[in-house]
């Protein structure tokens, strides 16, 4: 091959790369654009704010964040908090509950119930002024679990020995080695007996309800939202309609004003994550299960587990 079918092989590639990077680059800017005009429609003027809580509910501090800069922003007029979820961690319930909490105390705040918002999902909730919910809805199910596993007996067959040093009797408990102890058992029982309260203090402190009345619904159970709304748990059947007449006709808020998805990702992250998303969805819930928590103590969870027995 002659030296100058090289060069002109070589700058035909040199031309493809730079048409690909050129396109690459064209699409960035679309997509940012795109990102701006669609995803911020309130940018200049009035907006309301909504916020989607999707599936298990852990710690996310980029999202509390996001939710602090609304309560701040003056453009927000109000916030619809829109839920599907079977709860999940306590501190991560109790973190989005407080991130809302501060966001209610400058600006209407209205929850849209799904399907399912039950236990930290139904906890994220109360600091609405309205809840909305649909008759089938399933909410409540105020409580808290703490579960751990043991496998000593299949390791006494297997003729494994596990033993542990500790500081403590209660070091190693709960542990998957060894049954729970009497005293372990206690302790356990007032870490879940302590995160309880504080759930049930969440209820009545924004259903404006007696912690006495709260405690006799708070037995763990599900409720349809059939059920919970003579119980005082929600306020309204409805959806997004209704909640937006609402935030109209008593708070004030224009049910023409456009709204604003709360994101706690860039665009770039979005897009990223919604792709890796649908390729890894099925493993999201067992991943974030085993690592959003310590695996021995795997911390408080209000959840929404129907029982596999």
């Amino acid at each position: 091959m002659s030296l100058e079918t090289d060069l002109l092989l070589d700058r035909r590639r040199l031309k493809r790369r730079l048409a690909f990077w050129r396109i690459f680059a064209v699409l960035v800017v679309v997509l940012a654009l795109a990102g701006l005009a669609g995803g911020s429609p309130g940018i200049g003027r009035p907006y309301v704010a909504r916020l989607f809580v999707r599936g298990v509910i852990t710690e996310d501090r980029d999202l509390t964040r996001a939710l602090d800069a609304l309560a701040s922003d003056p453009l927000a007029s109000a916030l619809v908090v829109e839920i599907d979820s079977p709860g999940g961690s306590v501190a991560g319930g109790e973190q989005l509950h407080d991130a809302i909490a501060r966001v209610a105390a400058k600006k209407p705040v209205v929850a849209v119930m799904d399907g399912v918002a039950a236990s930290a999902g139904y906890m994220i909730a109360v600091p609405a002024a309205r809840i909305f919910c649909s008759p089938a809805t399933l909410t409540g199910s105020i409580g808290v679990l703490l579960e751990t596993g043991d496998v000593s007996g299949l390791l006494g067959k297997l003729g494994i020995n596990a033993d542990a040093i500790v500081s403590g009797p209660l070091k190693d408990q709960p542990s998957f080695t060894k049954p729970l102890s009497p005293e372990g058992r206690v302790a356990m029982q007032s870490l879940v007996m302590d995160m309880y309260e504080q759930f049930v203090g969440m209820v009545a402190a924004g259903r404006h309800m007696d912690p006495a009345r709260v405690r006799a619904l708070a037995d763990g159970r599900a409720y349809t939202g059939r059920q919970a709304l003579p119980l005082g748990l929600v306020d309204e059947f409805g959806g997004d309609g209704e909640a937006r007449a609402w935030l109209e006709k008593v708070r004030a808020v224009p049910s023409t004003l456009p709204e604003r998805e709360v994101q706690s990702r860039s665009l770039a992250q979005r897009l990223i994550g919604d792709q890796l998303g649908g390729r890894l969805g099925i493993l999201g819930l067992p991943l974030k299960l085993l690592f959003s928590q310590d695996v021995m103590l795997d911390g408080g969870w209000a959840l929404w587990q129907p029982s596999g027995e």
